[in-house]
């Protein structure tokens, strides 16, 4: 099967935490934490800050480590590594997901999550 390791951002502000809408593919109108592939010589530190750049041209801290979330799709195994982490500026711009959402720890079960994204909410709701 295939391997896929990706970041994930848990933007925390305010008592909330940041949500996207996939815009594109299987998944469109699901929700999920912003992030992305880690490429080959980045530290995953490296990569959701790029990633988080790509998406919602913003820049981010990281902050602190969350989880590592192993789930199976239908056509490859998932692995994503989730950090807390702070915008650093106010502004934000969404380039690949259709909505996005300031969601306080009561509101988190109000979206549909990606099958991994449910993972690391149960463990954000651990950790609140």
């Amino acid at each position: 099967m295939k391997q896929i390791e990706v970041v994930a951002a848990v933007i925390r502000k305010d008592g909330r935490v940041f949500a996207t809408q996939r815009g594109y593919g299987d998944w469109k109108g699901w929700w999920e934490f912003p992030g992305g592939k880690i490429e080959q010589g980045e530290t995953p530190e490296e990569a959701l800050r790029r990633e988080i750049r790509e998406e919602l041209h913003a820049d981010v801290s990281v902050d602190e480590f969350l989880c590592t979330v192993e789930y199976d799709y239908p056509a490859f195994h998932l692995t994503m590594h989730c950090y807390f982490c702070s915008l650093l500026s106010e502004t934000f711009h969404l380039n690949e997901h259709e909505a996005a959402q300031w969601l306080k720890a009561d509101e988190l079960d109000n979206v549909r999550w990606l099958p991994a994204d449910v993972m690391t909410v149960e463990e954000l709701k651990r950790s609140l």
